[in-house]
């Protein structure tokens, strides 16, 4: 087995634990400080990916073959669906959707991290009692 395939393993492992907390502990609030954690891991990650092999790998990788394309596709279909969920809460704490749809649009799943760590800070700022000026995003 090469690194790659721990990476992968890994990676599946941290997920399933994350499902098990969500559905066991039911956290009620989001937490910013793990959402921008995870964005930064991943943006590392992400950073290392482009450095090594370049965006046109990325690119040949997802049109290679109808697997890469149906696994991008699913990418673009679980942001989409994420940001519909996530865009009644973002609304009601006066975040501007416009540039955060362009933002996820063009990182996915970091900028999906990045708007829920803002989200999630204004909630518990919210729930706080401080006052929140609208649009602020």
């Amino acid at each position: 087995m090469n690194n790659l395939e721990i990476l992968l393993y890994v990676v599946l492992g941290v997920a399933a634990i994350a499902y098990a907390y969500i559905i066991g502990v039911r956290p009620q609030k989001g937490s910013p400080i793990i959402a921008i954690a995870l964005a930064m891991v991943f943006s590392a990650f992400t950073a290392l990916q482009l450095t090594r092999e370049g965006i046109p790998m990325f690119f040949a990788n997802h049109a290679a073959n109808l697997t890469g394309l149906q696994v991008w596709w699913d990418i673009v279909m679980c942001a989409v669906i994420a940001f519909f969920f996530i865009a009644p809460r973002a609304r009601k704490q006066g975040m501007r959707l416009l540039p955060w749809a362009v933002f996820v649009h063009a990182t996915v799943s970091i900028g999906l991290l990045v708007m829920c760590a803002r989200l999630f800070w204004l909630e518990n700022k919210a729930n706080k009692g401080e006052t929140i000026k609208l649009n602020d995003a």
